[in-house]
């Protein structure tokens, strides 16, 4: 399968999981270390089809295909430029994560074993026009120490080294937000896993292997 065919499908499956709707959100897959295809602009993200795609130079932004690409492809480009272990990026606005993305409150990955490991690295940008220079400056600033980037008053960003990962992620993200608010307005207190069972969690557990930013690498 291809990667137009994986984001086909991951576009229904998001649609069908309730993590986006109509044509809030894009996605992309790198092809190559120079290339990659981001979703055309006003697509719906659950009724793609392969003329819905535009290719794109990494490190030119020449842009290739009968159609415009998506306003936010900036986003995308830096996040390639950025990271070298990102394949695949998703942009969304599931309704638990797009309610967090407009409140101050925290999102803790110290909940269960999926949060530790898909939500340790969060960043959060602020509010910026959608297609913005300044969004996608301050998402390729903040791609560097995140896999999970949190946009104010507009939905999270996905980044992962493949689109079956970034899914994961994703719904593991939605899962925490939807917990909390649950939790909160149950009136149950969550108690948070600690940072030393984290840690060993995360290096000596087993699990996978821990996924590091380069910029986190750095300060390791």
């Amino acid at each position: 399968m291809n990667e137009k065919e994986q984001l086909i499908r991951t576009g229904r499956h998001l649609l069908a999981a309730q993590l986006a709707w109509g044509t809030s959100g894009n996605m992309s897959a790198r092809i190559d270390t120079d290339t990659m295809i981001i979703t055309a602009s006003g697509t719906q993200m659950g009724n793609l089809n392969s003329d819905d795609f535009v290719e794109c130079e990494i490190f030119t932004g020449k842009v290739t295909g009968t159609k415009k690409a998506s306003k936010e492809t900036p986003m995308h480009i830096g996040i390639y430029r950025e990271r070298e272990d990102i394949n695949a990026v998703l942009h969304s606005s599931p309704f638990y994560a797009t309610l967090f993305s407009c409140s101050d409150t925290p999102i803790d990955s110290r909940l269960f074993v999926e949060t530790m490991y898909y939500l340790e690295n969060i960043a959060y940008v602020d509010y910026f026009h959608p297609g913005a220079q300044e969004l996608a400056d301050a998402i390729m600033k903040s791609a560097k120490a995140a896999n999970v980037i949190i946009m104010r008053h507009h939905g999270v960003v996905i980044l992962d080294k493949n689109i079956s990962e970034a899914i994961v992620r994703l719904e593991t993200l939605e899962m925490a937000c939807r917990m909390i608010l649950q939790a909160k307005a149950s009136g149950v207190r969550l108690n948070s896993i600690s940072d030393a069972v984290v840690k060993s969690f995360l290096e000596d557990s087993g699990y996978r292997p821990r996924q590091i930013p380069p910029a986190k690498q750095v300060k390791a």
